[in-house]
């Protein structure tokens, strides 16, 4: 290619602001080039709860968004993964304290599929049995709330601390807790597809009864 046909395919791409979804006020993520906006699809752009917010507290806290639809000079986002930094979850542990997580896989009212994963740390060695009884209250809770909320409902909870809260408040009488926090959330599947493996299932059970006869 000659130094004037790379010049022009520089020229030729275009910037697309990509926003955050509407539940977080779509709000400037970032920009993204691309020559042709079918090239835009599914990228995804990370920032932090603290840049969206300008509170920079926050910023301990991961978001990645996904891009799924793009108009004349913007990308719009769905939410893809919540997480805690590293560090931060570093400096939550302490020597001689127990630290106790789960991965809880649950399905919102709308039908989305996500999997939460909690993590209590407290504030001395808990026992086998209390740090089993912790584990089960956190996994519980968090079955309970994605019953109870839709996609972008249970999101916020999370993003915004209230689960964390909530878990906190109730396995604390288990056993003395220091902290309770949502390290990672992650969107697994999307209505159409849970419903799609959902009906990809019954045809096999309906396969083995017929095998069976």
């Amino acid at each position: 290619m000659s130094e004037r046909s790379v010049s022009r395919a520089k020229q030729e791409k275009r910037w697309y602001t990509v926003l955050a979804p509407e539940q977080f006020d779509r709000q400037e993520l970032g920009e993204t080039p691309a020559d042709e906006p079918e090239k835009v699809y599914d990228r995804t752009i990370e920032t932090t709860l603290g840049e969206l917010n300008n509170n920079a507290s926050e910023n301990n806290t991961k978001l990645t968004f996904k891009i799924t639809d793009v108009g004349s000079d913007s990308a719009y986002t769905e939410f893809k993964e919540h997480s805690l930094t590293r560090d931060y979850l570093r400096s939550l542990v302490r020597r001689g304290a127990s630290k106790i997580e789960a991965y809880v896989t649950v399905l919102t009212t709308d039908d989305y599929r996500v999997q939460i994963q909690p993590v209590a740390f407290t504030t001395k060695k808990a026992d086998a049995s209390q740090e089993k009884a912790i584990r089960e209250q956190m996994v519980q809770m968090i079955e309970d709330a994605a019953e109870e909320r839709s996609f972008e409902e249970l999101i916020d909870s999370v993003v915004e601390g209230r689960l964390s809260s909530a878990i906190y408040g109730e396995a604390k009488t288990i056993y003395p807790l220091r902290r309770v926090e949502i390290q990672k959330t992650t969107l697994e599947a999307h209505p159409e597809e849970v419903a799609e493996e959902e009906a990809t299932a019954v045809d096999v059970d309906e396969d083995d009864v017929a095998a069976d006869d």
